[in-house]
C-alpha cells in the first residue's frame, strides 16, 4: 500500500511539474513577444504557489510594470515579502515600485529603511548591493556599504566593494583611498597595480595618485608599501630618476642592503636609461662597499657608462679606452671570478668593435673562457663573440667553425639557434646567398620569436633580390655594406648606401637600401635624415613590402623624437587605412587612441 501511495504521489508531482513547465514556457513566450496581458494571466495563476512565485518573480513583476498594473504588482510583492522574510531584495523591489509609480518620497524612505536594516547583516549587504547595481543606484550602494562599515566599528570593512562603487561613480580619489588601504593591509601589490594601470590614465589622475602616495609616505614613513607602489608607478612611466630617489630612501630606512635598488637598476638599464642605472649602481657601491652586491654593481656601473658612450654620437674613442681601464681595474681589484668574467667579455668587445684591437680582444676572451669554470653557456657565448671578431679580422672560416661548435654544444638552448643565425648571416655577408637561405629557412621555425622573425626577414631579402644576375651583384654590394654596419662603421656605411641607392633606384632592392640607411641614421641620432629616407620609401615605394614598416617607424619617430603628436596620429591613422593587414595594426591603433586621449585598457 505504501509503495502504491508513493508511486501515485510521484506521478502526481511529475504531472504538476510538467504542467507548470508548459505554462511557464507559454507565459515566457508571451512576455518576449510583448503580449503582456496574456503573460500576466498565466503568471498570476502560477504565483498562487509560493514556490512557483519565486521562480517567476522577475518576469511577473516586469510584466505588471509594463502594463502599469501597479496595484497587482504591489499585492504580488507584499505576498512575496510575507512568504520570503529572509530575502531583502523583494522589499527593494517594492521600494522601486513606489518610485516607478510616482511615489518618489515614499520610495526614498523605503530605501533608507532597507539600508538601515541590511547594514546589520553582511548577507543582506551583498544582496541589497547587487540590487542597487542592477537598478543603477550606485550612490545608494555606497551609502549601504558605509553604513555597514560604521555599524561594524571596522573602518576598513567592504574596502574593495567601495572601491568598485567609487569607480562606477568616477570618484577616483575615494577609489584610490580604498584600494591603497586594502593593498597596504593585505600586501596585495598586484591588485593595487592592476587597478592603477587600468583606471588612472589622465595627467590629472596621475597627479592625484602621486600626491596621495607622497602624503601617505609622509604620514607613515616606516610603512614600505606606499613607497614601493610609488616606485613601481614611476617605473611604469619610465621615470627612473624619481624612482631612484624613493628607492634610496626606502633602502636607507629599512636597511635593505641595496637588493631592491639593484633590481631597480636592472630595470633602468633594460629600459635604456643608462644615466639613472649608473646612479643606482654607484649608490650601491658607496653605501655597501663590503656588501655581496659590490662587485656586481661595480661591473654594471661600468656597463651602464659603456652603453652611454656607445649611444652618444660621435663615439669618443678616448672614452672607450677609459671604460676599458675601468674594467681592467675591476679585474685587478677583484680578480677573475664568476662575478667578473662578464667584465672581461665586455672589455674584449670594446677592444674589438671600437678600437679594432682584434688580437687583444681574442686574448681577453680566452681569459674569460678559462675563468668561467663550469659555466658552459658563458663559454659558448664567448665563442660566439670570438666568431664575430674573426669576421672583423676577415677570417670567416674561423667564425664558421666557432658558430658550428656552439650550435652543437647548445643544441637544446636558445644560444644554439643564435649560433645558427650568426652562421647564416656570415654566409650572407660573404655572398653565399643560397647557403645562407638554407640555414635561414630552418630557423624560421625557431623557438624564439625574435630569431624566427630575423630569419624570415633575411630569407625574404635574399629570395626577393637574387633572382636575376644583375640582382646578384646588387645584393653582394648590399650585404657588404650590411657587414660594415655590423662592424659599427656607420659613417662609411651611410656613404656607400647613398652611392648604392643612386645606382639602383629602380631595382627591387631600392626600398631595402633606404630602409637600412634610415635605421643606421637612427642609430647615430641623425633623425631628420632618417625621416627623409622613410618618407622616400612611402612616396616612391609604397607598394613594396617595407612600406608599412617605414610608416610605423615614421609615426614612432614623430611621436617620440619630434614630439609632434598631431602628425603622429595622422601617420598611425594612415597605416590603419592603407595597410589594414599590417603586423603594426594593433600597436598603431593603441598608440593612436592613447594620443587622442582615449582610455585604453
Amino acid at each position: 500500500m505504501n509503495s502504491i501511495i508513493r508511486k501515485t504521489i510521484f506521478i502526481w508531482l511529475a504531472t504538476c511539474l510538467a504542467v507548470f513547465s508548459q505554462e511557464l514556457d507559454l507565459a515566457n513566450t508571451y512576455f518576449k513577444q510583448g503580449e503582456y496581458d496574456k503573460a500576466a494571466e498565466i503568471y498570476k495563476k502560477l504565483s498562487t504557489n509560493k514556490d512557483q512565485a519565486r521562480l517567476i518573480h522577475n518576469e511577473y513583476l516586469a510584466t505588471l510594470i509594463k502594463l502599469k498594473d501597479f496595484s497587482n504588482a504591489d499585492k504580488f510583492l507584499r505576498a512575496q515579502i510575507k512568504n520570503n522574510s529572509n530575502q531583502i531584495s523583494y522589499k527593494a523591489d517594492l521600494a522601486q515600485l513606489f518610485e516607478i509609480s510616482g511615489k518618489s518620497e515614499v520610495a526614498n524612505q523605503e530605501y533608507e529603511k532597507l539600508i538601515e536594516e541590511a547594514a546589520k547583516v553582511d548577507a543582506y549587504v551583498y544582496e541589497l548591493q547587487n540590487f542597487f547595481y542592477k537598478a543603477n543606484k550606485i550612490d545608494l550602494a555606497v551609502k549601504l556599504l558605509l553604513s555597514s562599515r560604521s555599524k561594524s566599528k571596522d573602518p576598513f570593512k567592504f574596502d574593495t566593494q567601495l572601491a568598485r562603487a567609487y569607480l562606477y561613480l568616477d570618484q577616483k580619489d575615494k577609489m584610490l583611498e580604498e584600494v591603497l588601504g586594502f593593498g597596504q593591509r593585505s600586501k596585495n601589490y598586484s591588485y593595487v597595480q592592476a587597478t592603477i594601470q587600468d583606471n588612472i590614465k589622465s595627467d590629472k589622475e596621475i597627479d592625484m595618485l602621486e600626491k596621495m602616495l607622497y602624503a601617505k609616505i609622509q604620514a607613515d614613513p616606516n610603512e614600505s608599501f606606499n613607497t614601493e607602489i610609488l616606485i613601481w608607478h614611476f617605473t611604469q612611466k619610465a621615470d627612473y630618476g624619481r624612482a631612484f630617489i624613493q628607492a634610496r630612501a626606502l633602502d636607507r630606512r629599512l636597511k635593505l642592503a641595496g637588493f631592491k635598488m639593484f633590481e631597480l637598476a636592472g630595470q633602468s638599464f633594460n629600459a635604456k636609461d643608462f644615466k639613472n642605472s649608473s646612479k643606482m649602481y654607484q649608490y650601491i657601491m658607496e653605501e655597501y662597499p663590503d656588501g655581496e652586491l659590490y662587485p656586481y654593481a661595480r661591473r654594471w656601473l661600468i656597463q651602464s657608462k659603456e652603453e652611454l658612450v656607445k649611444t652618444t654620437f660621435p663615439i669618443d674613442n678616448q672614452e672607450i679606452k677609459e671604460l676599458i681601464n675601468q674594467y681592467q681595474q675591476l679585474i685587478a681589484d677583484v680578480g677573475i671570478t664568476q662575478k667578473t668574467v662578464d667584465a672581461l667579455r665586455n672589455m674584449a668587445l670594446l677592444n674589438a668593435f671600437y678600437l679594432q684591437q682584434h688580437d687583444r680582444a681574442i686574448e681577453i676572451l680566452q681569459s674569460a673562457i678559462t675563468g668561467a669554470g663550469n659555466n658552459q653557456k658563458f663559454k659558448d657565448q664567448c665563442k660566439l663573440d670570438l666568431g664575430d671578431i674573426y669576421i672583423l679580422k676577415d677570417e670567416p672560416w674561423e667564425s664558421t667553425l666557432l658558430y658550428m661548435q656552439v650550435e652543437k654544444s647548445q643544441r637544446e638552448d636558445n644560444l644554439g639557434e643564435i649560433a645558427k643565425l650568426k652562421n647564416a648571416k656570415l654566409q650572407y655577408y660573404t655572398g653565399q646567398f643560397e647557403l645562407s637561405k638554407e640555414i635561414l629557412d630552418v630557423l624560421k621555425k625557431a623557438t624564439t620569436r625574435e630569431i624566427s622573425n630575423d630569419a624570415m626577414q633575411l630569407s625574404l631579402l635574399i629570395q626577393d633580390n637574387t633572382g636575376l644576375d644583375t640582382s646578384e651583384v646588387a645584393m653582394a654590394d648590399f650585404s657588404k655594406i650590411d657587414l660594415l654596419i655590423f662592424q659599427n662603421r656607420y659613417e662609411e656605411s651611410i656613404l656607400k648606401l647613398n652611392s648604392l641607392f643612386n645606382q639602383y633606384k629602380s631595382h627591387s632592392l631600392a626600398d631595402e637600401i633606404l630602409w637600412l640607411k634610415a635605421n643606421t641614421l637612427l642609430k647615430i641620432n641623425r633623425i631628420d635624415e632618417a625621416v627623409a629616407d622613410l618618407k622616400n620609401i612611402l612616396e616612391n615605394y609604397k607598394y613594396d613590402i617595407l612600406a608599412d614598416d617605414a610608416l610605423f617607424t615614421l609615426a614612432k619617430i614623430t611621436e617620440e623624437n619630434l614630439k609632434d603628436n598631431t602628425k603622429a596620429m595622422e601617420y598611425y591613422r594612415q597605416l590603419l587605412k592603407d595597410y589594414p593587414g599590417s603586423i603594426y595594426g594593433a600597436q598603431s591603433r593603441i598608440r593612436f587612441r592613447e594620443l587622442r586621449g582615449d582610455v585604453v585598457n
